[in-house]
């Protein structure tokens, strides 16, 4: 008989501060880009990408790559984004940064992110709020 219980070796490995900072470039390789196989290589099919105080609600990894890519007129202008991690837990990870956009002016953001076990975010929660 074969004892199949789970052991500490089985179990999955929550992100670490090198994926994060590698899944956050990948999400800047693709603000820069406007690759649909760049953006859609960082979500799950069923992620969910919610920004406030805005009413962005994409649900979906095609609806996300739809989104994104539908601001791709105001990035032109050019920016650039200095961020950190703040916190790990589990599979949920904080990021913050300051957005700098040359025709919007500048943007604190914290970011909320939950990954699954093979790295791709599940649920993108952003709180963007514009500098005065």
């Amino acid at each position: 008989m074969t004892d199949n219980t789970p052991t500490a070796s089985d179990a999955i490995a929550p992100p670490t501060t090198e994926s994060i900072t590698t899944w956050v470039e990948g999400y800047l390789l693709a603000w820069r880009s406007n690759s649909e196989a760049d953006i859609a290589a960082l979500f799950t099919e069923e992620a969910e990408y919610h920004e406030e105080p805005f009413d962005t609600e994409w649900v979906g990894r095609d609806e996300i790559v739809e989104g994104w890519r539908s601001r791709w007129d105001w990035q032109q202008g050019g920016w650039d984004f200095d961020w950190s991690i703040t916190s790990i837990d589990g599979f949920t990870a904080v990021i913050t940064g300051i957005g700098h956009y040359v025709k919007l002016g500048d943007f604190d953001n914290v970011w909320t992110l939950h990954f699954d076990e093979s790295g791709l975010c599940t649920r993108f929660d952003m709180l963007n709020t514009e500098r005065s």
